[in-house]
């Protein structure tokens, strides 16, 4: 059961996702808040899997605020960022505040599921139509070389992270490599602490750098 807390400062947005949400027997909301102060109480008392949390709160903390503050507190806790802004500048900032992801609130309701299973799976999750934006918007603003820390990855380590940033979670990496997820987990685990990375986010943005999803640098 994915646990799931609800922030968002229009209340019909709340009760709308509870009750779709809720319908989901492998998922429940365990609780709602209007604003990020509110939001970051409720995670610390209620211990969500899943924070699904609104970019664009006026009365109180906002959805990015909230997000960095939260994740100060709750490393752990994986935080969904609801936007309306198809924007590539509020997806990095999303990702800098330590989102495991962002979606759009006009997004198919299946979408949202499969985004909330992502994130509490400690995937990645990047809005389909803004990832390619994202990711040339970065490496316009993020040149640098990174070559001599990549020569340290093996050539399987390097396969795991390209098949990481694409947003494959570790059982497709594993059938993609014809190996088992205890070895891909191996795998990102020595690459992790050779590029001195702690999370899956921070694997992605290295692998733009890189240029490993086709845009070079």
């Amino acid at each position: 059961m994915i646990k799931i807390l609800l922030v968002d400062d229009h209340a019909v947005v709340r009760m709308g996702l509870t009750m779709l949400l809720n319908k989901n027997p492998e998922m429940e909301v365990i609780g709602e808040a209007s604003e990020g102060n509110e939001g970051i109480k409720k995670a610390l008392k209620l211990k969500p899997d899943v924070v699904v949390m609104d970019l664009s709160m006026p009365h109180g903390k906002d959805g990015l605020s909230a997000t960095t503050e939260l994740k100060k507190h709750m490393p752990n806790v994986h935080i969904l960022i609801l936007t309306m802004h198809d924007d590539e500048e509020y997806l990095f900032r999303a990702i800098q505040a330590g989102a495991s992801g962002c979606i759009l609130k006009s997004a198919p309701h299946d979408e949202l599921m499969s985004a909330i299973e992502a994130v509490s799976l400690g995937d990645a999750y990047l809005h389909p139509s803004a990832t390619k934006r994202l990711m040339e918007e970065y490496l316009g603003s993020m040149k640098q070389d990174s070559s001599n820390t990549y020569n340290l990855l093996s050539d399987r380590e390097k396969e795991v992270l390209t098949l990481i940033a694409k947003g494959y979670a570790n059982k497709e990496i594993a059938e993609q490599l014809v190996i088992s997820v205890k070895t891909v987990e191996t795998h990102k685990g020595k690459l992790m602490e050779k590029l001195q990375m702690k999370t899956r986010p921070e694997l992605v943005e290295y692998a733009v750098k890189k240029g490993l999803l086709g845009y070079g640098i």
